[in-house]
């Protein structure tokens, strides 16, 4: 019996001979998929999905491929547009219960679970049933996604590990403009206080960056800290989504007076239109009362958040609710484009800074990769050394990175930037009120 890598490399070698063989590609992204490979699963489902654009049962395994790797909000698009067809599989309604509940909208998770059973009684998943409370006894606290009784704990305790980042802006290729707003809006309030309070003006505040995904939102947010050497707090949608009621609105509340109580610290919330989507797509109570009551903590009704510093990124502004826009809240919308030629000459230095490298160019590199995210840049240096450790297992012999290596592993990376910009594109022209999207046209050069 052939071993799991060796299944593999049969495909591969299969697909080398056979390229526009769909169902082959197809497979091979199962294959990966079932042995926790999610990444290298997503990027051979996006190569069949680009032969093959009406392929449900394509989007289905990208879309889990994308839920396997916590993308979250990219595997709900997908599922989104999928169950708009009355002839999906049942699996997208099963998939569609676990995204949702992992929002915090258990309530829709059991339905979309219901349905998935109507269409499949063999679609059925005994965990995400027992979690749901589906078919459980009426004495349980959970029963078809309704909860009980609310969980009680301390106000004061903590949900997040804060940390003390140890990389500064320098470690940060490019966005100098991005840097810039930030040391007025953050660093440069910490650094001069005695002249933002002869002004009345507090220290404090929120920025909201957006843009297409792995392009270093998250690491210019984690410098930012490691600038001012402020405790750092990153936010995801687990921390704060609990399918008892009331719990979300609870985590939410701890994890700013975790904040306020280690000041100064940024809170950092990624993903942040998951917890800030519009009120008006909102059906469910539940997920209304977690949209004011992060409101409130912005706006520090309770307790005042000077010296607490909010950063927040999302892929999706559209998403988030206008409320959360005003003053004194996220007051400072930054777009964070792709990498120009310049910040990809940085980040590929970075990147490549300890590896061996004989005279590499890495500026024509950078000019040889428009439109790659940071991500994107990774993934290019990544593949360069498994074919340099593929070739130095035959020849015993390691070899420095050379120029042509990059341009070799480049060339197989598709920018994933693109696909982000054909959705931000229709948005910028149609639904661009207060002219929040002009950045975008900018760099469409629209």
């Amino acid at each position: 019996m052939s071993s799991p890598d060796e299944t593999i490399n049969s495909l591969r070698d299969a697909l080398q001979h056979s390229p526009e063989n769909v169902p082959l590609r197809q497979h091979l992204a199962d294959t990966l998929l079932s042995l926790g490979r999610g990444q290298e699963a997503e990027k051979e489902y996006r190569l069949a999905l680009a032969r093959s654009p009406e392929s449900a049962a394509i989007k289905l395994g990208l879309a889990t491929a994308f839920n396997y790797q916590q993308k979250n909000s990219e595997a709900l698009v997908i599922v989104e547009d999928l169950i708009k067809d009355s002839n999906c599989p049942a699996k997208a309604h099963i998939l569609y219960a676990r995204l949702l509940l992992k929002a915090g909208d258990a309530e829709r998770a059991v339905r979309q679970y219901k349905r998935a059973i109507e269409k499949d009684e063999n679609a059925g998943d005994m965990e995400l049933a027992s979690r749901l409370g589906i078919g459980g006894s009426a004495d349980r606290d959970v029963v078809d996604g309704k909860v009980r009784a609310a969980w009680e704990g301390d106000e004061n305790e903590s949900l997040a590990e804060i940390e003390r980042p140890a990389v500064r802006f320098k470690d940060v290729g490019g966005m100098e403009a991005l840097k810039e707003e930030i040391r007025l809006k953050i660093i440069h309030p910490l650094e001069h206080p005695e002249l933002y309070k002869a002004y009345g003006k507090t220290v404090g505040g929120g920025i909201l960056m957006y843009g297409p995904p792995g392009c270093g939102k998250t690491h210019l947010a984690r410098a930012t800290a490691g600038e001012i050497n402020a405790g750092f707090i990153a936010v995801g949608i687990n921390d704060v989504m609990d399918m008892w009621l009331g719990n979300s609105e609870k985590n939410l509340h701890r994890l700013f007076e975790q904040a306020r109580r280690n000041k100064p610290c940024v809170l950092f919330f990624d993903e942040v239109d998951a917890l800030a989507a519009s009120r008006t797509d909102m059906r469910t109570s539940s997920a209304r009362h977690l949209i004011n009551q992060f409101l409130n903590e912005l706006d520090g009704v309770q307790a005042s958040n000077e010296g607490v510093l909010i950063l927040a990124a999302t892929n999706a502004p559209w998403h988030v609710d206008p409320a959360f826009r005003r003053p004194g809240r996220f007051d400072r919308i930054l777009f964070v484009p792709p990498p120009d030629a310049p910040a990809r000459s940085g980040i590929l230095r970075i990147m490549l800074t300890g590896k061996p490298m004989a005279d590499v160019d890495i500026d024509h590199v950078a000019k040889k990769t428009g439109d790659f995210s940071g991500a994107d840049l990774k993934a290019v240096i990544d593949l360069t050394i498994e074919n340099k450790l593929r070739d130095a297992m035959k020849t015993g012999v390691p070899a420095p990175i050379t120029t042509k290596d990059l341009l070799t592993g480049a060339a197989a990376v598709r920018p994933s930037t693109k696909e982000w910009f054909s959705t931000a594109r229709n948005y910028a022209l149609y639904s661009n009120q207060g002219g929040t999207y002009d950045d975008i046209l900018k760099y469409l050069k629209m």
